[in-house]
C-alpha cells in the first residue's frame, strides 16, 4: 500500500513524537497578558471557581482526585470568584469553612447540594442552616463568616480575579502565567499535568526562574 505525501509527513511526526500528546499554547492553555509572581519554591496551581458553576461541578472530582496524588513540589489554592456581589455569600462560606477546618468536610456536599439537591444556597442564613445540617456548629460557623480574617480573605480574591483578568469559572492558572479553561474535566486533567511538567523542566533547566 502506497501513502501520500501527506500520509508520509503524518506517520512521520507521529513516529517522532511517540504516544504523547503536548498541550497547545493558544488552544488548550494561554499565557497570561499579565503574568504574576510565581512561588519561588512550589508550581503554585490556582483554581477560580464558583460553587454554582456547573463546570466546576465537574471538574471538582477529578481535581480533588488529582490533588491526593500532588507532587513535593506543587501546591494547589482554591480562589473563589466573586464576579457579581450575589455571588459573595458562598466565596464566603468557603473561607469561613477553611478557616475553622471544615471545608474538606463540606466541599463535596456543597456542590451536591446546589447540583443535585437543588437548594437555594443564596445568603449566610440558607448557609449556616445547610452547614449546621450537616455537622457544623452554626455559631462558630457563624463568627468565622463575619471575621476580619475572612473579610480579608475576600478582598484578596476580589484582587486576584482583577490581577488574573478572569473572565469564567472553572480557570486554572499555574505558576502565575499559564491559564487553562473551557476544556472538559478529563482534558483539564491532562492538560495541567503538561503546562507543570512545563513549568519543572523550564525551572530545571533554568530558563524559568520563579521570583521570591
Amino acid at each position: 500500500m502506497k501513502l501520500s505525501l501527506k500520509g508520509l509527513l503524518v506517520a512521520l511526526a507521529l513516529l517522532m513524537c511517540g504516544t504523547s500528546y503536548a498541550a497547545v499554547q493558544g488552544k488548550e492553555f494561554t499565557l497570561l497578558a499579565a503574568p504574576q509572581i510565581a512561588n519561588a519554591k512550589k508550581i503554585e496551581v490556582l483554581e477560580f471557581f464558583f460553587y454554582e458553576c456547573s463546570h466546576c461541578y465537574h471538574l471538582h472530582p477529578e481535581l480533588a482526585r488529582w490533588e491526593k496524588a500532588l507532587p513535593a513540589d506543587v501546591e494547589l489554592t482554591l480562589v473563589p470568584t466573586i464576579f457579581r456581589d450575589s455571588t459573595e455569600p458562598l466565596a464566603r462560606a468557603y473561607y469561613a469553612l477553611d478557616s475553622i477546618g471544615k471545608i474538606k468536610q463540606l466541599d463535596d456536599a456543597i456542590y451536591q447540594a446546589i447540583h443535585v439537591k437543588q437548594a437555594n444556597l443564596y445568603d449566610m442564613d440558607t448557609i449556616s442552616a445547610f452547614v449546621a445540617s450537616n455537622g457544623v456548629d452554626k455559631a462558630k460557623f457563624a463568627a468565622a463568616y463575619n471575621s476580619f480574617s475572612v473579610n480579608s480573605r475576600i478582598m484578596r480574591a476580589k484582587q486576584m480575579i482583577r490581577e488574573y483578568h478572569i473572565e469564567g469559572t472553572p480557570t486554572l492558572v499555574v505558576d502565575g502565567r499559564y491559564a487553562i479553561t473551557g476544556l472538559q474535566p478529563a482534558d483539564t486533567i491532562r492538560v495541567l499535568n503538561e503546562v507543570v511538567a512545563m513549568v519543572r523542566k523550564g525551572r530545571a533547566s533554568g530558563k524559568v526562574k520563579a521570583k521570591p
